[in-house]
Formats: C-alpha cells, sequence, structure tokens
C-alpha cells in the first residue's frame, strides 16, 4: 500500500506546518499499518494554474500527477481559512480535473479503486464544509471515500493558537485521525479498479 499526503499549507518550507503536524498522526497509523507513506508540501512547489497534467515548462504538477497515479491512498490536508480550503488545495483539485479524461486499458477511470480522505487544521469552523468539498470533487473523478475518513482541529471562530502551540482539542484530532487511517487502510486493501464496472462511453 502506497498513502499520498498533499500538504496544502500556504506557508513555504521549512516554517512549521500545523497541517502537517496533525497529518503526520495519520501518516504514523498510516505506516504502522503497513503502507508507505510520502508527504509533499505544494507551495514548495511550481504548481501552474489550469486544468491540464502538464501546463508546460517550469510546471511541477506532472510530478505530483504521478504521485497520485502511484497511490493507493491519498489525502488532502489543509488549513482553513475564511471558513473555506486553502487557494493551494482548491489549486490541486483544479489541477486534478485532467483525471476525468485519464482512464486504464480496461476504460475505467485511473481513480478508480483508490482510496480517498481529508485532514483539516484552523481556527475557524468550516471543517465540515471543506470534507464535503473536497470528497464531492474526489467522488467525481472516481475516488472512493470511506466512511470516517477525515480528522479536524480547530479552536472555533476568530484568532487563536495553532495546533502546534496548544493541546487543546488534541485528544479529540488525533484519536479521530488514527481512526482515518485505519478505515482508509481497510478499504485500499480489498478495493480494486476492477471491483467497478467499466463506464459506460
Amino acid at each position: 500500500m502506497k498513502a499520498l499526503v498533499l500538504n496544502c499549507t500556504l506557508k513555504a518550507s521549512p516554517e512549521t506546518s500545523s497541517t502537517e503536524a496533525l497529518a503526520r498522526v495519520v501518516m504514523q497509523e498510516l505506516a504502522d499499518g503497513g503502507a508507505e507513506t510520502d508527504l509533499v508540501r505544494l507551495v514548495d512547489l511550481n504548481i501552474k494554474p489550469g486544468v491540464k497534467t502538464d501546463e508546460g515548462e517550469g510546471d511541477d504538477w506532472p510530478a505530483v500527477h504521478d504521485k497520485i497515479l502511484a497511490a493507493d491512498i491519498l489525502i488532502f490536508a489543509t488549513p482553513t481559512w475564511m471558513g473555506q480550503m486553502s487557494s493551494v488545495c482548491q489549486r490541486a483539485l483544479e489541477r486534478m480535473d485532467a483525471l476525468f479524461e485519464e482512464t486504464d486499458d480496461t476504460g475505467r477511470p485511473v481513480a478508480f479503486g483508490k482510496v480517498a480522505g481529508v485532514v483539516i487544521t484552523g481556527n475557524e469552523d468550516g471543517a465540515h464544509h471543506i470534507v464535503a468539498t473536497v470528497c464531492q470533487g474526489l467522488i467525481d473523478m472516481g475516488f472512493t471515500i470511506p466512511g470516517q475518513s477525515w480528522t479536524y482541529w480547530h479552536l472555533g471562530p476568530g484568532p487563536g493558537p495553532d495546533y502546534v502551540e496548544t493541546d487543546q482539542g488534541h485528544d479529540y484530532s488525533d484519536r479521530v485521525g488514527r481512526n482515518a487511517a485505519r478505515n482508509l487502510l481497510a478499504l485500499a486493501k480489498v478495493l480494486r479498479p476492477d471491483t467497478y464496472p467499466v463506464p459506460e462511453s
């Protein structure tokens, strides 16, 4: 099993990312379950705007696209800004629009047989909205979303400490994250592309 986390923080490396910190709780549980894990901090790359797999010279998305295709488990990890997913997360979903046109040798969408989940941090409410929005796009592409395959951490509306700056709420978020990892891994182990029929063309 291979698991890929797309960290959609707005903070470039080496700045500390609360989103990555919570995502790594999930990654550790996946690793404990035997999965090979990888994390990409998208803001460190040149991800051009667009809806194609390759938007030309200097575009770093094609390498990310290859990692997505190689993964059995995909996790979007995003902070909350203005009650919404980050702009980096939105751009990644837009670039994944190209997957709608990609099929395997049998004619099945390339996302068939892959599972996906969501990790969210932030000091404003909106977590359930983000889970719904991200998962809807992934379902459209062909990903399967297991039950309870998300976790979030926030301290309600307004300013406050980040996830890495306080222990408040960690017990819940970390426990839900570990459960999400187990659910993702369990379904990924049994799901295969040929579980689904070939769509009518």
